[in-house]
């Protein structure tokens, strides 16, 4: 076992979890060994072709990646540890919002803008892959936003890939949306948060309103300018809207774990060429991580 494969206890959790390998007209490899590989390029990342031969052909690593980011099965798997930690009791469901620019590497451009690549479906049908793949250009060059929700434990409930210019409150509904944890004895999936907190980015009148229609309750502070009109309206701009200066602190961990996440140099640097495969491997790191 090299540094960074799974031991034997995290293997035996994963195990039962992972589809059978893909049959690509040779024998079928050792799944252990396959995702040691998968898992050494996005820690690494490095390319594809790189891959160390203890992992078997790179050809097999990448193909499975892919075939398995098609058919959904790093998204499930993600699912399965999250309806584990839930029913367990692990996920506090005090969740805070954010979002991470990651720098996009020049091999991650060059996409075709439209075609019938599979990569550009989803099967939970929630998005497709967009047209921009994700990716923005501002002075630093080419840039892809992760936004994230965080429970109290650390544990990612959500994940939404943009171009690094987006703005973090457009996206806020769509990542809240993405909160959706099965229950193992069935019905509804539970989708609301106990609380939510956000920074100053997340203060508009739009997000406070889809709140109190959830009936979520939630710390975001008020941005200065927003104050300012507020003020200036007199009694018609409204009371402030409440802040618990205690209760923010804790939105300190969304920002442990965006650190932690980066920790994996494929997720730090994007090398992919599209969004939905740099969300695999996002899915990827998130549950080696949990494991």
């Amino acid at each position: 076992m090299s540094r960074g494969d799974l031991t034997d206890t995290q293997w035996e959790r994963l195990e039962p979890l992972l589809p059978p390998i893909p049959k690509m007209g040779r024998p079928p490899r050792d799944r252990r060994q396959v995702f040691d590989g998968i898992w050494w390029r996005a820690r690494t990342g490095s390319p594809w072709r790189d891959v160390p031969e203890r992992y078997g052909p790179w050809e097999t690593a990448y193909t499975v990646f892919r075939r398995w980011q098609i058919d959904g099965t790093w998204a499930g798997i993600l699912k399965k540890l999250q309806v584990k930690a839930d029913a367990d009791g692990v996920i506090e469901w005090e969740v805070s919002v954010d979002s991470t620019v990651c720098r996009a590497h020049q091999h991650a451009a060059g996409a075709r803008k439209k075609g019938g690549d599979p990569g550009r479906t989803r099967p939970d049908g929630l998005a497709a892959e967009p047209d921009d793949h994700g990716l923005g250009r501002s002075r630093g060059g080419l840039t892809t936003k992760i936004h994230l929700a965080v429970d109290a434990s650390f544990h990612v409930l959500a994940a939404v890939i943009t171009a690094g210019q987006r703005g973090d409150a457009p996206m806020f509904k769509q990542v809240m949306d993405r909160i959706r944890v099965p229950r193992p004895g069935g019905g509804h999936p539970r989708t609301r948060p106990a609380h939510v907190l956000a920074d100053r980015a997340y203060s508009s009148r739009a997000i406070r309103s889809y709140l109190r229609r959830r009936q979520i309750p939630h710390t975001i502070p008020e941005k200065r300018d927003q104050a300012g009109h507020r003020q200036r309206r007199g009694s018609a701009g409204g009371r402030p809207p409440g802040f618990d200066r205690e209760t923010y602190k804790r939105r300190h961990k969304v920002e442990c774990r965006i650190g932690l996440l980066k920790q994996a140099r494929g997720v730090a640097t994007r090398y992919d060429k599209l969004a939905v495969r740099y969300e695999a491997t996002v899915q990827l790191t998130l549950i080696r991580q949990t494991l």
